[in-house]
């Protein structure tokens, strides 16, 4: 299978930014690397076992320390299983699965299972909200509840605003190398200023392949049947995945549907305050 890095040059580098942002965590962990059917998945494993499990899901071009920097007090109430996910610049297998089938849904089942984990709660972020319901539709008998934040898979923006604010200027990035573009792309989907982001995105769209697949939105048959509670974060001045038409949306076809936050700032991607409002959700405190 040919590599999703460019080059081993970029790929160091990348690795590289993942070790750094892990050590400046400070956090005690373990690693854990799992055989699944669709490749080796890496996890970064932190508390107590003998707490209740939460899997925490990074979004796309992502890595696990950004879940665990996210939401860096889950482990106070939870033993926290941060996921790598496949074909993404960190750890686990360069395997790329489908969105159109259930790929995830089965791989992430498969971990839980191999994990012997059940009553399990979930959080994931964008394309990581995709991977969690079709984990729901695909074997929901383990999963407990689960919180989205700015989740892919329920609803798209608009194409062509997408092209001009978000395409274009990572293309133009990839392309010139020139910091001003790489900016006006994160300007447009985080909140606030990512130092982190800045420096590991910059890496990224050059060394690394990136999906660019449409993302497709679940069937209001497949939501329908989903009887697992589900909590979701929307954000207002999201453009990929607009909070308002998201809310609207989640309210017809999830029946499970246990509570909804419409993030009345937030672009995209949280800043810290909205992320540690989404925390002590999550940790019911």
């Amino acid at each position: 299978m040919k590599s999703l890095y460019k080059s081993q040059i970029g790929k160091k580098e990348i690795i590289s930014l993942y070790d750094q942002k892990l050590k400046d965590l400070n956090i005690d962990y373990k690693y854990k690397l799992i055989n699944t059917s669709f490749g080796k998945t890496n996890i970064i494993v932190i508390g107590d076992s003998t707490k209740p499990p939460i899997l925490i899901i990074h979004g796309s071009n992502g890595c696990a320390p950004i879940s665990l920097e996210t939401y860096p007090n889950l482990y106070k109430d939870f033993q926290v299983f941060a996921i790598d996910v496949l074909a993404q610049p960190n750890k686990s297998a360069e395997n790329r699965l489908s969105m159109k089938d259930d790929s995830y849904g089965f791989w992430m089942n498969e971990i839980i299972n191999k994990l012997s984990l059940t009553d399990v709660t979930m959080a994931g972020f964008s394309f990581g909200g995709l991977i969690i319901l079709k984990t729901l539709i695909q074997d929901e008998k383990n999963i407990k509840v689960v919180f989205l934040s700015a989740p892919a898979f329920i609803v798209n923006g608009n194409p062509i605003v997408l092209l001009f604010k978000v395409f274009i200027p990572m293309k133009l990035y990839m392309k010139t190398k020139k910091s001003k573009y790489l900016e006006k792309f994160l300007n447009t989907l985080f909140t606030e200023p990512d130092t982190f982001a800045l420096e590991y995105l910059s890496k990224v769209f050059l060394y690394f392949n990136m999906d660019f697949t449409p993302v497709p939105v679940i069937k209001d048959s497949e939501a329908k049947l989903i009887t697992t509670p589900i909590n979701i974060f929307a954000a207002k001045k999201d453009i990929m995945f607009p909070g308002i038409k998201m809310l609207k949306r989640a309210s017809k076809i999830f029946p499970s549907l246990n509570n909804t936050i419409l993030l009345e700032n937030s672009k995209h991607v949280q800043n810290r305050i909205d992320n540690n409002k989404i925390e002590k959700i999550i940790s019911r405190k």
